[in-house]
């Protein structure tokens, strides 16, 4: 049995600019992937430091139309697939559709294979595919021969408003697009699923309007910090506090696709998140 997750997005430009993003390797290389070849029907591979196993090309293209790219991609020795396919949404929208099989999320939790990170490495891929299509600043890519988790973000708002949407649970909720306790305080608690979710993260640093640390467990602390920049803010965010020798690439992915969000939502007066859906299976298969 393979674990399917699936992906949809509403991006705001037309099929042919999304296509063109997707399969175009000059444009693959400035917001996709350090490296990429692209020769449709035949080739279509991307490698480098922000690639999961990135040392090498490891696609074998499947299918390509003007509506779908198919492609195996080799990680941890086993064959997944990939699928993009392309619907227009009016004139001027597309909804993208992205399949990845072979994806288990016990091991996006215990890091005990590099497909763990596949769902939130793909969500901040996504994201960053939306900024380049509307010429927004691309979001940090991970890096994965690095364990310095760490990036900037400028809000084109002020520093005020953006601490509230960060330690607010209603509007944290709203961004992020999944419910969110929190208590913003120290020793208080940050609740992903909310309050009556379960065991929560806790909140071990704080200073009001400028800096909040969360205290995830093994992967580590994340803390936001902020600054204002000629009226606008600078947002740092840094991982720290993990086992070095296996980083949590996959909370960090999807902290920072998450932030991608939050930029979004003071940005557009008409804001409306990205994310149609995203299914995912929660346990390994038996």
């Amino acid at each position: 049995m393979s674990d399917l997750l699936t992906v949809r997005v509403r991006l705001a430009a037309p099929v042919e600019a999304v296509r063109h993003a997707l399969t175009d390797p000059t444009e693959l290389r400035t917001w996709f992937a350090e490296h990429a070849e692209v020769d449709l029907p035949h080739r279509y591979e991307f490698w480098g430091r922000h690639t999961p196993e990135g040392d090498e090309p490891h696609q074998r293209l499947l299918h390509a139309d003007e509506h779908t790219l198919r492609f195996a991609w080799t990680l941890d020795g086993v064959e997944t697939t990939s699928e993009m396919s392309l619907a227009p949404d009016g004139p001027d929208a597309t909804v993208l559709t992205l399949t990845q099989s072979h994806f288990v999320f016990a091991e996006a939790l215990d890091g005990s294979s590099i497909r763990g990170v596949l769902q939130t490495w793909w969500a901040l891929s996504l994201a960053n595919l939306d900024a380049h299509l509307t010429g927004r600043p691309l979001l940090p890519r991970t890096d994965f021969t690095s364990a310095d988790l760490r990036g900037e973000l400028l809000i084109a708002a002020p520093v005020d408003r953006v601490w509230t949407s960060l330690t607010d649970s209603e509007q944290a909720s709203a961004w992020f697009g999944y419910p969110i306790g929190i208590e913003p305080w120290v020793g208080g608690r940050y609740a992903m699923g909310g309050f009556d979710a379960g065991p929560a993260a806790k909140v071990v640093d704080l200073e009001p309007g400028r800096r909040m640390s969360v205290d995830w467990g093994p992967v580590g602390v994340t803390t936001w910090e902020l600054a204002e920049s000629d009226g606008k803010t600078k947002l740092t965010f840094v991982q720290s506090g993990f086992d070095e020798g296996n980083p949590p690439y996959a909370a960090w992915s999807g902290t920072v696709a998450g932030l991608s969000e939050l930029r979004r939502y003071h940005e557009l007066a008409d804001w409306r998140p990205i994310w149609l859906a995203v299914e995912m299976p929660s346990v390994a298969p038996a």
